[in-house]
Order: structure tokens, then C-alpha cells, then sequence
């Protein structure tokens, strides 16, 4: 696994040991990027941008956001089977500090409310047997930490039947191998 594009470009990411944590394949991750920075159906500046990354395990997806010029990326990772793999994946960047670990339980009722800013594009990367997603996007509806024109991405199995709750709205939705990505947006 390796970053894609920007400052850190071809730069190794370390993987877990582990078989809890499923990391995010380049080629979905690439696809990711090719839709956020090419699709007519929404526009992110990524440079610009506040990321969160839920779900982070090893930080690919925020790494590559980081290496990319983001603004800021919020890493939200629990789990302390992969944590260290994600700290030493930052701390191999060196100089970047734009970046922050929230070592937080996401389904605690106060971690959405703790957020001090607002997000461009939240991604979620929860394991594939993981049925909380629902509660997840009314956190994130509720507590209005999506920018207006901000967009959720999400990373599930391909035959993962997921209840997208009123007021949110799929943009687009691609198939990679295993791997599901659907493109989010609130409704005003």
C-alpha cells in the first residue's frame, strides 16, 4: 500500500498485523479521488478542505488527503490493535502537523458533539459487519458537522444492504472488486 499522489507520492504505508483491520485498497482509494476531484455532481476543494476520517485504522485515506495538500484531517481510530500502525505512519510525514488522532469511541453520543470544526469531506470506513451506519449518519446529520456543500464517502462491502436515513442523499455509488463506494450529501 503505498500513497497515491502529492507531496508523499509512492511513500510506503504500513499495515497492520492483524486481520481485524481491512485497509483501504489504491485502487478503491484512487477511484475515490478520481470521482472527488473529477465528478460535475459536486465540487471539493481539496486543498482547501477539512477532512474526517472515521474508522481511520492505518490512515491510508487521510494520509493520502494530507499528501494531496489538504487543509486538516481529523483521524478517528479506537481500536488499539491498529493505533500505533497509524501513528507511525504520521510520524513518518515529518514536518506535516495539520493533523490531529482522536483516540474516541464514534458511537459515544459525545464524540460528534466534542468536534470543533466542520468537515468538507467525511469519510467512513467502518468494518464490513458493522450494522450502526444508520446512527452514524444521523450523528453526523443532527450535529451538522458537514459543511453545506461538503461530502460523505463511504467504504462497505459491494452486497451490503445499508439504511441511508432521510435527508441524506446519494450522489453516486461505485463498485471495486469486494469493495462499495457511496457518495453522500445532506439535503438542505
Amino acid at each position: 500500500m503505498r500513497i497515491i499522489a502529492g507531496t508523499f507520492r509512492g511513500k510506503k504505508i504500513l499495515e497492520p498485523k492483524d486481520i481485524l483491520t481491512r485497509p483501504l485498497k489504491d485502487l478503491a482509494k484512487e477511484s475515490i479521488f478520481n470521482v472527488i476531484n473529477h465528478s460535475n455532481k459536486f465540487e471539493i476543494d481539496l486543498e482547501n478542505s477539512n477532512i474526517l476520517d472515521l474508522f481511520s485504522g492505518v490512515g491510508s485515506f487521510g494520509i493520502e488527503c494530507l499528501s494531496r495538500g489538504a487543509k486538516y484531517v481529523v483521524f478517528a481510530e479506537k481500536y488499539n490493535g491498529v493505533l500505533p500502525v497509524l501513528k507511525k505512519n504520521l510520524q513518518s510525514l515529518k514536518s506535516i502537523e495539520n493533523y490531529e488522532i482522536l483516540e474516541k469511541d464514534i458511537y459515544d453520543v459525545a464524540f460528534f458533539t466534542s468536534l470543533e470544526k466542520k468537515f468538507d469531506i467525511i469519510f467512513m470506513d467502518p468494518p464490513y459487519k458493522d450494522k450502526n451506519l444508520s446512527l452514524l449518519l444521523d450523528n453526523i446529520k443532527n450535529e451538522k458537522i458537514l459543511n453545506k456543500n461538503g461530502i460523505l464517502v463511504i467504504h462497505r462491502h459491494k452486497n451490503e444492504k445499508d439504511l441511508i436515513p432521510d435527508k441524506l442523499k446519494v450522489i453516486e455509488e461505485k463498485k471495486y472488486g469486494l469493495s462499495k463506494i457511496i457518495f453522500l450529501s445532506i439535503l438542505d
